[in-house]
Formats: structure tokens, C-alpha cells, sequence
């Protein structure tokens, strides 16, 4: 009787995926072993390099005093969505492709594919947030209210509240996580047509695809419309032109990084939702999910790595071991720094003063951690504190 029950429990784990080719149980026939080798080797890159950068960006921003500016939580808040993706995700996925199969049962399967989506959703909102604050500071749509530390703490809270109530109904009725086609990742219920998964799919897609992505084709559409006012009406300001090149360069590195990345996959998404009898060879459609992993790896390069003070911050920290190595590089850039937040600041004070949030003051006249430890004023420090 025992039996019974136990073989009656076990059969309602079973996913959709399962016999004849189960891939809990073997690898799927169809795949080369070489491919899931290839695949290991790319996880465990993935998931080092991004493990690796996310944790510098959490670290550098807890020893730094003036990193810790409303802006620059939404930034943490992505690394830690990152680090928690590459983790779970990544860890899951490099030991399953090695392994060629999902050995690790059906509770790691809704772990990873939970995990994945929870966390990469809170990275996807993090950074449409992200726009809407650099929004929010440069054109001040409220006049002079300024966004504060609360203000980046109730966003916050919103991203992963919102991402945790459109990624939790699968572990409780509403569609699945089940392996997907190559069998070593799970992944929400693309490929049933059943009716209770086709209406999640979509809600899911809108709510977390959709949406994100106005907020930040909006925000960046009305910043590039400020900025390029207050370059026309004071086009003989050729310090004014920088900015708006700058600050151009990086919107739309930002919009391509996030349409490469997560396009393939919400396209892919829609295809076997809307079209679910279709038959997709199995290395092709494994491409898009794994590729949208690799977003864990560019996006601290892109939103932190190319930051003028965090790479100022991230130098210090490292120079501060040796007493003996100067920073008169560091200074010189500081020098320029300076003097063109000066400059800014003498033509347009309000925009070239919410340009520069990133790019605070740093002292010239000390090159060791020592000095910059003894400066009187508490937000020109520079050395962790």
C-alpha cells in the first residue's frame, strides 16, 4: 500500500517532458555529447566572469562613501539580481551540461527555472527603473524635488515585489517549469498549448518584456529631447555638446544591450506560445536561452564599468595596499574632471550639476590612502570607509 502511494506521489512530479526521452533520467538522444560539453565550457565562463564582476561592483560600492547615491543603489540592486542569477542559474546549468542531463531531479529543475526568471525579470525591471531615474534627475519633471534615498528604496522594492508575483505562479498551478527541448535548463512552459499556460505566457510576457522596455524607450526618448534643447539653445557652448554626446553614447549602448540580449528570446518565447505544435531542432532553440544569460556578464561592463568614479574608486582600492605607487594618472584625470564640471557649472548650472552625479570631486594635492583618509570634508573621501 505504501508502494502505491509512494508511485502515486512520484507521478504527479513528473513534467511534460518526461518519457520517452526523459531527460531527468539520460541525455537527449538527439544531442551531440560534444555540444553539452561545449555548453559546460560556456556556462562555467559565463557564470565566473559574472560572479567575478558582480561581486567587484557590490564590494567596491559598500567601501566607497560617495557611491552610495540613490542612482547608484538601482545600479547594486542589478548586481545583486546578476550575482543571484549566475549563482543559482549558472551553477545549476554548468553541473547539468556537464552531466548531459538533469541528474539533479525535478525540484532542482523549478529551482533553476524559478530562479532565473525571478532574478532576471528583478534585472530587466532594475534596469528600466535605472532609466526612469536618470530621467527623473536630468529633467526633473517635478521641478525642484530631488530623488533620494528612499525614493531608490520604494523603486526598489517595487521591482522585486512585481517580478516575484508574475514569477511564483508556475510553482503553484498557474502553467510550469519544465526542462526545455536540449534538456539541461528549465525554463516557464513555452511549448504547451494548453489553455492555463498560453494565458500566463502572455501575461508574463507583457508585464515583463513589454512594459520594461517602454519604460525605457520613454525615459531615454524624453532625456535625449532635454538634452538636445539645452544644446540648441546654447549651441556656443561647445562643453554642452559633450555631455549630450556622452550621455547619447551611452543610452544607446544601454537600448541595444538590452534588445540583443533579451530580443532572441522573447521572440522565441511568442513563437512556440503561439505555435506550439512546431517542431524546433533542439540546438536552435537552446540558443536564445543561453544567450540571454550572458546579459549577466556585459551589463556591469556597460553600467558601472564604463562610470569615470567607479573605475577611480575601483583603482583606489586596489593601490591602497601599496603606499609607494602614486596616482598622479588618477589625479590628472580628476584634474580634467573638475575642470569641466567648473566649466559646466559657470553656463548651466542645474543640468551640468545632474550630469556630473557620477563624477564627484577628488582632492589633488593627496596620493595615498592615508591623505585621502584625513581629508576634513566627508564627501571628497575616496578611500573605502
Amino acid at each position: 500500500m505504501d508502494g502505491l502511494v509512494r508511485e502515486s506521489e512520484n507521478k504527479s512530479f513528473v513534467p511534460p517532458t518526461s518519457s520517452p526521452q526523459d531527460p531527468f533520467l539520460h541525455p537527449v538522444d538527439s544531442i551531440k555529447p560534444w555540444t553539452f560539453q561545449l555548453l559546460a565550457a560556456l556556462m562555467f565562463l559565463v557564470t565566473a566572469l559574472s560572479l567575478t564582476e558582480n561581486f567587484t561592483i557590490i564590494l567596491v560600492t559598500v567601501k566607497f562613501k560617495q557611491l552610495r547615491q540613490p542612482v547608484n543603489y538601482v545600479i547594486v540592486n542589478l548586481s545583486v539580481a546578476d550575482f543571484l542569477v549566475s549563482l543559482i542559474g549558472g551553477t545549476i546549468s554548468f553541473l547539468t551540461n556537464l552531466k548531459g542531463y538533469f541528474y539533479m531531479g525535478h525540484w532542482a529543475c523549478v529551482l533553476e527555472g524559478f530562479a532565473v526568471t525571478f532574478f532576471g525579470i528583478v534585472a530587466l525591471w532594475s534596469l528600466a527603473l535605472l532609466a526612469f531615474e536618470r530621467y527623473f534627475v536630468i529633467c526633473r519633471p517635478l521641478g525642484n524635488m530631488r530623488l533620494r534615498g528612499k525614493h531608490a528604496a520604494l523603486g526598489i522594492a517595487f521591482v522585486w515585489v512585481f517580478s516575484f508575483i508574475w514569477t511564483i505562479p508556475p510553482t503553484m498551478g498557474w502553467s510550469s517549469y519544465t526542462t526545455s527541448k536540449i534538456g539541461t535548463t528549465c525554463e516557464p512552459n513555452w511549448y504547451s498549448g494548453d489553455y492555463n499556460d498560453h494565458t500566463y505566457i502572455i501575461t508574463f510576457f507583457t508585464t515583463c518584456f513589454i512594459l520594461p522596455l517602454l519604460v525605457i524607450l520613454i525615459s531615454y526618448g524624453k532625456l535625449m529631447r532635454k538634452l538636445k534643447k539645452v544644446s540648441d539653445t546654447q549651441g556656443r557652448l561647445g562643453s554642452t555638446r559633450k555631455p549630450e554626446r556622452q550621455v547619447t553614447r551611452m543610452v544607446v549602448i544601454m537600448i541595444l544591450a538590452f534588445l540583443i540580449c533579451w530580443s532572441p528570446y522573447a521572440a522565441f518565447s511568442i513563437l512556440v506560445t503561439a505555435y506550439p505544435s512546431i517542431e524546433l531542432d533542439a540546438h536552435l532553440a537552446a540558443i536564445p536561452a543561453f544567450f540571454s544569460k550572458t546579459a549577466t556578464v556585459y551589463n556591469p561592463i556597460i553600467y558601472v564599468f564604463m562610470n569615470n568614479q567607479f573605475r577611480r574608486c575601483l583603482i583606489q582600492l586596489f593601490r591602497c595596499s601599496d603606499r609607494d605607487v602614486t596616482v598622479s594618472n588618477m589625479n590628472q584625470v580628476s584634474d580634467r574632471a573638475t575642470l569641466t564640471h567648473n566649466k559646466n557649472c559657470e553656463e548651466m548650472p542645474t543640468l551640468a550639476a545632474q550630469l556630473t552625479v557620477f563624477d564627484q570631486r577628488i582632492e589633488d594635492d593627496h596620493t595615498s590612502c592615508r591623505s585621502f583618509a584625513q581629508l576634513a570634508i566627508s564627501e571628497n573621501k575616496v578611500c573605502p570607509v
